[in-house]
């Protein structure tokens, strides 16, 4: 039996967090994407509210609280501004490789000091998602990360993680969403590699945290165009009432609240499973690809429900649906969950092999 209650401490974690975004990052979101941060008083208070710390242990300062904490949250940052979500945490996903792989050390030597530092940024690159050289060094390219500055890069590579913070060089990029957390590509030159952690089954809970992270961030999203496209539709009238009365695009605004819900559902189960210590790889694995999934659907027809509405800047539609497609590439996408996911479903040690495919090749 699964118990997503709350309790009260959580739901008024929550509840804080919902009224930040929808005070603070709503109002402010295209100044936000324009200037690619947030604004320092923002931060400040962000800061000031601890949210950072969610996840690190009670012996490190954080609040020690678990994977179910962090899922709701996010949704509710992220229905004010995932762009702005992504450039407040400065641990963000990169948290999970330290935390499983490293332990409290590699969380007291890497992760706490960027909590003091203002605007910093630690990022997750997956190796398929970069073009590298590993070795005592790592040389090699990141095509796009969704922040302006690297102040520590954590490289997951099967299963094992290593941490970079030298020889880093970022050139902006003007991303398509996600502008609030900035875009850059990365050139790595002979980066001195400071730790390297190895162990499988901690990787694979790492890659579920942090496919949970940003599963998290699209459901909010999707949520938030979803609501905002159905207010929409119940005031614009065509025909004497309401669109959104008129049968084929009341079908269409249920199938997108039913995409949300689900995408949620399988999100809270998966971040469950994590808090229980259970297996929890293939179910955040599918979490993930279902809200990527799920976006498809809710962000363009957000836009479509608008109409030409929903391409102009008045309106937050065409925003969600760029960062839905944002956030469906990072720790390697879809596909790479889906890999993921079938290969724990079907009980296989290694990756498919193409060759194998009739006809393959």
């Amino acid at each position: 039996m699964f118990d997503f209650e709350a309790g009260d401490d959580l739901d008024l974690i929550v509840e804080t967090a919902k009224s930040f975004a929808q005070e603070e990052l709503l109002p402010r979101l295209r100044e936000h994407e324009a200037a690619r941060s947030v604004d320092p008083a923002i931060r400040a208070t962000f800061g000031e509210m601890g949210l950072a710390g969610l996840e690190l242990p009670e012996s490190l300062g954080g609040a020690g609280l678990g994977a179910l904490a962090r899922v709701l949250v996010n949704e509710e940052l992220a229905a004010g501004d995932p762009g702005a979500a992504l450039a407040l945490d400065p641990l963000g996903p990169a948290l999970y490789a330290l935390a499983e792989l490293g332990g409290e050390e590699a969380l007291r030597t890497f992760a706490l000091p960027l909590l003091d530092l203002d605007g910093a940024r630690a990022l997750l690159v997956c190796d398929a998602d970069a073009d590298l050289e590993i070795g005592e060094e790592v040389s090699g390219r990141v095509p796009w990360v969704p922040s302006d500055r690297a102040d520590l890069l954590v490289i997951t590579r099967g299963d094992e993680a290593l941490v970079v913070r030298d020889g880093i060089q970022g050139s902006e990029l003007r991303g398509s969403g996600l502008r609030a957390a900035g875009a850059s590509e990365l050139v790595l030159d002979a980066a001195p590699v400071l730790a390297r952690y190895c162990d499988p089954q901690a990787a694979g809970r790492a890659r579920a945290r942090a496919r949970l992270y940003t599963a998290a961030l699209l459901v909010g999203t999707m949520r938030q165009a979803a609501s905002a496209s159905l207010e929409y539709a119940l005031d614009r009238e065509a025909f004497g009432r309401p669109i959104a009365h008129h049968q084929g695009l009341s079908f269409l605004i249920t199938d997108m609240r039913a995409a949300v819900d689900g995408a949620r559902l399988l999100l809270h189960e998966a971040a469950w499973r994590v808090d229980q210590g259970i297996a929890c790889e293939a179910a955040a694995a599918t979490a993930f690809a279902e809200a990527v999934e799920a976006s498809t659907l809710v962000g363009p027809n957000g836009v479509q429900i608008l109409g030409g509405h929903g391409f102009m800047q008045d309106y937050p539609l065409e925003k969600h649906m760029r960062e839905c497609r944002a956030l469906g590439l990072v720790q390697g996408g879809i596909d790479a969950a889906r890999e993921d996911a079938g290969q724990a479903l079907c009980a296989a040690p290694s990756p498919f092999p193409l060759s194998h495919v009739e006809g393959a090749g």
